[in-house]
């Protein structure tokens, strides 16, 4: 039988391998790629988080990313595809031996259903693939719950470093701190085990965030809180056609995880044991997913970094009832229905197919990845490496190697019309008036626009109003003239407008 598990094991393990790669090479291109490695530049070359540049999460990821930042420069957004998809494989790794560890028997099937759960999910590989604050933050989150396996004080003071690291790459992780302190001070095996995770996850806190806020407080807080809390769902109509949508595509992301939920609830017997890591787990997957939940704009990949602790928790309360001649057949099983829904995923179809006209599906002619490096190949060809691209497609000043101009950094979130000016300069974003002045001096050598492109007013997310959009466009094109057209470029696949300088050759 274990034979036959590694078997399986090597079999999940070429899938996962093979959904990192397509999602890797032929993943859609998302605008956060762009402002995220831009500001893993930024701290590269020096500048600080909400005191030199807007940034709108937890300020860890621009400093690790930073250490990597050579690839990037090497590889472009595929070098930052590369190392983010580095942390993704790693949170599987982690997942599947924190699963094994709180179980005494059936080690090896508990280990190799979570990482089928959570490496052979074709969703779950897209969103720790590409560059979002994901793969690094759960990588960070099952760190800790690793070492909470051990029952030893410095393990919970290790675990509180690590759940501080996540909280201060993505906020909402944050949560897990005192869900996982709570749950120490009833461990009656774990005495003063809290006293060290209070401890450590306290002293890494004031490590991570104190200097922000010493230097930047209320950019800081703007960021953190100010930005995401100006969302306008519109309405609460609207507010309850997002929640719901949250959790019809969370059902539809992770069905093989849904449906054995959903068992596990009609299968539940009296003479199950308790395992208290089990329950830890669950309390951390739901605890972040009301986080999530709560949001006026709950997207559905933010449950990327809640995922895996609940596989890990749905397999550790199936597994034990599960008789002995059945754990090969129920493993098999799972590796059949990770298949089928990997294959069946939008996702997948994202890769060579746009979207549809009509009847006609709308293949696509290169990966999203080739279209950008043909578009920064074209900025490289008319500008310098000193020079200014004027876009919000950051992905694309990135790719090629270009700085945009102050109060950019955030690509299509930095234009802020209603600030006073003092405000939006001192939070390093763009107002009404900041934006006509920039786009009239023409001072980048090179202007590039996608449809998102002068689209996005912040913090609202509301689409930028016609008038403000003919004007803007206007003074584009009376200081530049247009260079090249890329079509069904990046995100959404709008075309990209390349324009050059009027007074330059």
């Amino acid at each position: 039988m274990k034979r036959n598990m590694i078997i399986l094991g090597i079999c999940a393990g070429l899938l996962a391998i093979a959904l990192s790669a397509m999602n890797l090479l032929h993943g859609n291109l998302n605008q956060d790629e762009g402002w995220y490695l831009y500001a893993a530049r930024m701290v590269r070359h020096g500048a600080t988080p909400y005191a030199d540049f807007a940034y709108t999460q937890a300020p860890l990821l621009p400093y690790v990313y930073s250490l990597f930042y050579p690839v990037v420069e090497r590889y472009g957004v595929f070098g930052g595809r590369f190392v983010t998809t580095g942390f993704g494989v790693l949170s599987a790794l982690l997942s599947a031996a924190t699963a094994a560890r709180m179980v005494d028997r059936h080690k090896l099937f508990t280990a190799l259903a979570v990482w089928m759960l959570v490496a052979c999910n074709v969703y779950q590989s897209y969103f720790t693939t590409v560059v979002k604050t994901y793969a690094l933050c759960v990588c960070l989150i099952m760190a800790a719950l690793y070492a909470l396996t051990y029952r030893k004080g410095y393990a919970a003071l290790i675990a509180a470093c690590f759940l501080a690291l996540a909280a201060g790459t993505r906020l909402s992780a944050g949560v897990l701190l005192p869900v996982v302190g709570v749950w120490l001070i009833f461990q009656r095996n774990r005495r003063w085990h809290w006293v060290w995770f209070g401890v450590g996850g306290g002293a890494v806190l004031l490590v991570v965030f104190a200097p922000f806020f010493s230097e930047a407080y209320d950019q800081a807080i703007f960021g953190l809180l100010g930005y995401h809390a100006g969302r306008d769902p519109g309405g609460l109509k609207s507010l309850l056609v997002l929640k719901m949508g949250f959790v019809s595509r969370f059902v539809q992301a992770y069905l093989v995880f849904a449906l054995l939920t959903l068992g596990s609830l009609c299968w539940s017997r009296k003479s199950d044991q308790r395992n208290a890591g089990v329950l830890l787990l669950w309390m951390c997957g739901i605890g972040i997913s009301l986080v999530h939940f709560t949001a006026a704009f709950p997207y559905d990949d933010y449950q990327a970094i809640a995922y895996p602790v609940l596989a890990a928790a749905i397999v550790l309360t199936l597994a034990p009832r599960v008789h002995e001649r059945w754990l090969l057949p129920a493993l098999s099983c799972l590796l059949l229905a990770s298949i089928a829904t990997a294959f069946s995923s939008p996702v997948n179809q994202d890769w060579f197919v746009r979207g549809r006209d009509r009847i006609w599906w709308l293949f696509k002619d290169q990966s999203d990845l080739e279209k950008l490096r043909a578009a920064a190949n074209i900025v490289r060809s008319y500008s310098l490496p000193g020079d200014l691209l004027l876009t919000q497609d950051v992905y694309l000043a990135v790719e090629a190697d270009r700085a945009v101009p102050s109060g950019m950094e955030m690509g299509p979130f930095c234009y802020y019309p209603d600030f006073p000016r003092e405000k939006a300069e001192r939070f390093h974003l763009l107002n009404r008036e900041m934006m006509m002045e920039l786009l009239e001096s023409g001072q980048a050598q090179l202007a590039a626009y996608s449809g998102y492109g002068l689209a996005i007013e912040s913090p609202a997310i509301l689409p930028v109003s016609h008038e403000d959009e003919t004007a803007f466009f206007g003074l584009i094109e009376q200081r530049y003239e247009p260079l090249a057209v890329i079509d069904a470029f990046g995100q959404a696949h709008t075309a990209l407008k390349i324009y050059t300088r009027k007074d330059v050759e």
